[in-house]
Protein backbone atom coordinates (compact mmCIF):
# COMPACT_ATOMS: atom_id res chain seq x y z
CA UNK A 1 0.00 0.00 0.00
CA UNK A 2 1.20 3.75 -1.03
CA UNK A 3 2.33 5.19 2.48
CA UNK A 4 0.92 8.20 1.48
CA UNK A 5 -2.55 6.56 2.49
CA UNK A 6 -1.71 5.25 5.38
CA UNK A 7 -3.62 7.05 8.48
CA UNK A 8 -1.56 6.72 11.49
CA UNK A 9 -4.28 7.38 14.01
CA UNK A 10 -6.10 4.08 12.66
CA UNK A 11 -2.79 2.03 12.69
CA UNK A 12 -2.57 3.00 16.72
CA UNK A 13 -5.80 2.40 17.01
CA UNK A 14 -5.81 -1.22 15.53
CA UNK A 15 -2.22 -2.11 17.64
CA UNK A 16 -4.78 -0.55 20.49
CA UNK A 17 -7.27 -3.22 20.06
CA UNK A 18 -5.12 -6.25 19.04
CA UNK A 19 -3.58 -5.96 22.27
CA UNK A 20 -6.71 -5.37 24.55
CA UNK A 21 -7.92 -8.20 22.94
CA UNK A 22 -4.90 -10.61 23.36
CA UNK A 23 -4.87 -9.08 27.02
CA UNK A 24 -8.45 -8.79 28.19
CA UNK A 25 -9.04 -6.92 31.78
CA UNK A 26 -5.51 -6.54 32.06
CA UNK A 27 -3.88 -3.30 30.66
CA UNK A 28 -4.58 0.17 31.69
CA UNK A 29 -4.05 3.40 29.79
CA UNK A 30 -0.23 3.56 31.45
CA UNK A 31 0.23 -0.08 30.36
CA UNK A 32 -0.60 0.45 26.58
CA UNK A 33 1.06 3.49 26.55
CA UNK A 34 4.40 1.67 27.92
CA UNK A 35 3.73 -1.41 25.32
CA UNK A 36 3.19 0.60 21.94
CA UNK A 37 5.29 3.57 22.61
CA UNK A 38 2.13 5.95 22.33
CA UNK A 39 1.95 9.16 24.61
CA UNK A 40 -0.28 9.38 27.20
CA UNK A 41 -2.14 12.57 25.31
CA UNK A 42 -2.75 10.67 22.37
CA UNK A 43 -3.45 7.47 24.05
CA UNK A 44 -5.97 9.22 26.45
CA UNK A 45 -7.50 10.64 23.09
CA UNK A 46 -8.21 7.15 21.19
CA UNK A 47 -9.10 5.09 23.99
CA UNK A 48 -11.56 7.95 24.95
CA UNK A 49 -12.86 6.91 21.26
CA UNK A 50 -13.41 4.11 21.11
CA UNK A 51 -14.80 3.47 24.34
CA UNK A 52 -17.86 6.22 22.83
CA UNK A 53 -17.91 4.03 20.19
CA UNK A 54 -17.76 0.60 22.01
CA UNK A 55 -15.08 -0.61 20.82
CA UNK A 56 -14.11 -1.03 24.27
CA UNK A 57 -14.59 -0.65 27.76
CA UNK A 58 -13.24 0.22 31.23
CA UNK A 59 -13.44 -2.02 34.19
CA UNK A 60 -13.54 -0.75 37.60
CA UNK A 61 -10.14 -1.24 37.66
CA UNK A 62 -9.21 1.26 34.98
CA UNK A 63 -8.36 -1.91 32.81
CA UNK A 64 -9.44 -2.36 29.19
CA UNK A 65 -11.58 -5.07 27.67
CA UNK A 66 -13.15 -5.45 24.21
CA UNK A 67 -16.52 -3.60 23.82
CA UNK A 68 -20.38 -4.88 22.24
CA UNK A 69 -19.31 -3.44 19.03
CA UNK A 70 -17.09 -6.44 18.61
CA UNK A 71 -19.52 -8.44 19.27
CA UNK A 72 -21.74 -7.05 15.99
CA UNK A 73 -19.77 -6.65 14.09
CA UNK A 74 -18.94 -10.26 15.00
CA UNK A 75 -22.06 -11.36 14.09
CA UNK A 76 -22.01 -9.31 10.40
CA UNK A 77 -18.69 -11.22 9.86
CA UNK A 78 -20.41 -14.49 10.12
CA UNK A 79 -22.95 -13.43 8.41
CA UNK A 80 -20.66 -12.90 5.66
CA UNK A 81 -20.74 -16.48 4.48
CA UNK A 82 -24.47 -17.34 5.64
CA UNK A 83 -23.32 -19.34 8.94
CA UNK A 84 -26.34 -18.00 11.29
CA UNK A 85 -28.40 -18.61 8.21
CA UNK A 86 -27.34 -22.02 7.93
CA UNK A 87 -27.35 -23.00 11.28
CA UNK A 88 -31.39 -21.77 10.95
CA UNK A 89 -31.40 -23.89 7.88
CA UNK A 90 -29.68 -26.74 9.37
CA UNK A 91 -30.70 -27.21 12.97
CA UNK A 92 -34.48 -27.65 13.02
CA UNK A 93 -34.09 -31.60 11.73
CA UNK A 94 -31.49 -31.76 13.99
CA UNK A 95 -33.30 -30.61 16.83
CA UNK A 96 -36.06 -32.59 16.00
CA UNK A 97 -34.10 -35.59 15.54
CA UNK A 98 -33.48 -35.59 19.93
CA UNK A 99 -36.32 -32.86 20.54
CA UNK A 100 -33.36 -31.35 22.16
CA UNK A 101 -32.51 -27.42 21.92
CA UNK A 102 -29.42 -26.48 19.71
CA UNK A 103 -27.12 -23.59 20.04
CA UNK A 104 -24.54 -21.51 17.85
CA UNK A 105 -21.86 -19.85 19.68
CA UNK A 106 -18.22 -18.00 19.39
CA UNK A 107 -15.75 -17.11 21.38
CA UNK A 108 -15.88 -13.28 22.57
CA UNK A 109 -12.65 -12.55 25.16
CA UNK A 110 -13.37 -15.28 28.10
CA UNK A 111 -16.95 -15.46 27.39
CA UNK A 112 -19.05 -17.19 24.64
CA UNK A 113 -21.16 -15.20 22.66
CA UNK A 114 -24.56 -16.75 21.62
CA UNK A 115 -25.60 -16.45 17.76
CA UNK A 116 -28.10 -18.42 17.05
CA UNK A 117 -30.50 -20.80 19.34
CA UNK A 118 -32.62 -23.73 17.52
CA UNK A 119 -35.18 -24.39 20.76
CA UNK A 120 -36.60 -27.27 21.47
CA UNK A 121 -40.88 -27.30 22.43
CA UNK A 122 -40.15 -27.76 25.79
CA UNK A 123 -40.92 -25.49 29.01
CA UNK A 124 -37.65 -25.61 30.29
CA UNK A 125 -35.08 -24.06 28.46
CA UNK A 126 -31.29 -22.92 29.36
CA UNK A 127 -30.79 -19.55 29.29
CA UNK A 128 -28.79 -19.49 25.99
CA UNK A 129 -30.64 -16.84 23.31
CA UNK A 130 -28.53 -14.88 20.97
CA UNK A 131 -26.68 -11.99 22.51
CA UNK A 132 -26.29 -13.90 25.68
CA UNK A 133 -22.28 -14.57 26.72
CA UNK A 134 -21.44 -17.10 29.51
CA UNK A 135 -17.86 -17.60 30.70
CA UNK A 136 -16.38 -19.92 28.40
CA UNK A 137 -14.44 -22.30 30.81
CA UNK A 138 -18.05 -23.07 32.54
CA UNK A 139 -19.82 -24.81 29.11
CA UNK A 140 -19.11 -27.56 26.18
CA UNK A 141 -19.67 -24.66 23.68
CA UNK A 142 -16.41 -22.61 25.62
CA UNK A 143 -13.86 -25.37 26.05
CA UNK A 144 -14.77 -26.23 22.59
CA UNK A 145 -13.42 -22.99 21.31
CA UNK A 146 -10.72 -22.73 24.16
CA UNK A 147 -9.17 -25.76 22.67
CA UNK A 148 -8.43 -23.58 18.85
CA UNK A 149 -6.44 -21.40 20.90
CA UNK A 150 -2.52 -21.77 21.95
CA UNK A 151 -1.45 -22.09 25.28
CA UNK A 152 0.10 -18.60 25.53
CA UNK A 153 -2.96 -16.97 24.17
CA UNK A 154 -4.62 -19.40 27.34
CA UNK A 155 -2.10 -17.68 29.36
CA UNK A 156 -3.18 -14.28 29.28
CA UNK A 157 -6.35 -15.02 29.17
CA UNK A 158 -6.59 -16.82 32.48
CA UNK A 159 -3.82 -14.98 34.33
CA UNK A 160 -5.07 -16.35 37.68
CA UNK A 161 -5.94 -19.85 39.14
CA UNK A 162 -9.07 -19.46 40.38
CA UNK A 163 -12.08 -19.34 38.53
CA UNK A 164 -15.36 -18.26 39.94
CA UNK A 165 -17.99 -21.17 39.97
CA UNK A 166 -21.70 -20.97 38.29
CA UNK A 167 -22.40 -24.31 39.76
CA UNK A 168 -21.04 -26.82 42.53
CA UNK A 169 -20.02 -28.74 39.23
CA UNK A 170 -18.21 -25.60 37.50
CA UNK A 171 -14.72 -25.79 36.46
CA UNK A 172 -12.71 -23.73 39.35
CA UNK A 173 -9.16 -23.59 38.33
CA UNK A 174 -7.00 -22.63 35.18
CA UNK A 175 -5.03 -26.19 35.88
CA UNK A 176 -8.24 -28.48 35.46
CA UNK A 177 -9.07 -26.88 32.83
CA UNK A 178 -6.10 -26.55 31.02
CA UNK A 179 -6.02 -30.18 31.86
CA UNK A 180 -9.07 -30.79 29.78
CA UNK A 181 -8.13 -28.86 26.51
CA UNK A 182 -5.73 -31.38 24.83
CA UNK A 183 -8.53 -34.22 25.26
CA UNK A 184 -11.20 -32.27 24.03
CA UNK A 185 -8.41 -31.24 20.76
CA UNK A 186 -7.90 -34.54 20.70
CA UNK A 187 -11.62 -36.38 20.67
CA UNK A 188 -13.20 -33.07 18.59
CA UNK A 189 -15.84 -32.30 20.76
CA UNK A 190 -16.48 -31.18 24.79
CA UNK A 191 -18.94 -31.88 27.18
CA UNK A 192 -20.07 -29.63 30.50
CA UNK A 193 -21.76 -31.90 33.17
CA UNK A 194 -24.08 -28.91 34.78
CA UNK A 195 -21.33 -26.68 34.88
CA UNK A 196 -22.84 -23.85 33.42
CA UNK A 197 -26.61 -24.71 34.42
CA UNK A 198 -27.86 -27.04 37.13
CA UNK A 199 -30.15 -29.61 35.47
CA UNK A 200 -28.73 -29.79 31.73
CA UNK A 201 -25.63 -31.25 30.32
CA UNK A 202 -24.30 -30.26 27.13
CA UNK A 203 -21.98 -31.53 24.12
CA UNK A 204 -20.32 -29.23 21.83
CA UNK A 205 -18.79 -29.62 18.24
CA UNK A 206 -16.11 -27.24 16.50
CA UNK A 207 -16.85 -25.28 13.57
CA UNK A 208 -13.78 -24.96 11.26
CA UNK A 209 -12.37 -22.16 8.37
CA UNK A 210 -11.02 -23.33 5.54
CA UNK A 211 -7.40 -22.08 7.21
CA UNK A 212 -8.27 -24.45 9.94
CA UNK A 213 -9.08 -22.08 12.44
CA UNK A 214 -11.91 -23.08 14.98
CA UNK A 215 -14.01 -20.10 14.58
CA UNK A 216 -17.43 -21.10 16.38
CA UNK A 217 -19.13 -24.09 17.89
CA UNK A 218 -22.74 -25.51 17.65
CA UNK A 219 -24.01 -28.06 21.10
CA UNK A 220 -26.92 -29.49 22.48
CA UNK A 221 -28.19 -28.99 25.46
CA UNK A 222 -29.80 -32.02 27.34
CA UNK A 223 -31.92 -32.13 30.70
CA UNK A 224 -30.22 -34.36 33.21
CA UNK A 225 -33.10 -36.93 32.99
CA UNK A 226 -32.62 -37.52 29.25
CA UNK A 227 -28.62 -37.51 29.09
CA UNK A 228 -27.83 -41.12 29.58
CA UNK A 229 -30.75 -42.17 26.88
CA UNK A 230 -29.60 -39.38 24.67
CA UNK A 231 -25.83 -38.80 24.47
CA UNK A 232 -24.31 -40.96 21.86
CA UNK A 233 -27.29 -39.86 19.53
CA UNK A 234 -26.31 -36.44 20.24
CA UNK A 235 -22.77 -37.04 19.74
CA UNK A 236 -23.36 -38.12 16.34
CA UNK A 237 -25.67 -35.65 15.50
CA UNK A 238 -23.78 -32.94 16.55
CA UNK A 239 -20.66 -33.71 14.78
CA UNK A 240 -22.72 -34.07 11.60
CA UNK A 241 -23.85 -30.78 12.28
CA UNK A 242 -21.13 -29.16 12.84
CA UNK A 243 -19.10 -30.83 10.06
CA UNK A 244 -21.76 -29.38 7.53
CA UNK A 245 -21.70 -26.15 9.04
CA UNK A 246 -18.31 -26.17 8.09
CA UNK A 247 -18.78 -26.89 4.45
CA UNK A 248 -20.59 -23.92 4.73
CA UNK A 249 -17.92 -21.86 4.91
CA UNK A 250 -15.54 -23.90 3.10
CA UNK A 251 -18.16 -23.14 0.04
CA UNK A 252 -18.05 -19.21 0.43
Amino acid sequence: MDKKYWVPALEKAHSIIRLIAEEPDKLKLSDLCRRLEISKSSMFSLLQTMEALDWISRNSSDAYTLGLHYGLMGNAYFQQYDLIDSFRKEAPAYMKLLNESIQLARLEDRDIFYLAKEAAPSPVQMVSGPGTRIPAYATGLGKMLLSGLENEQLDNMYPQEALSSLTSFTIRTKSELFKQLPRIREQGYALDLQEGVMGFNCIAAPIYHPNGQLVAAVSFSIPLHHWEEKREEALKAILSLSQKLSFVIDSN
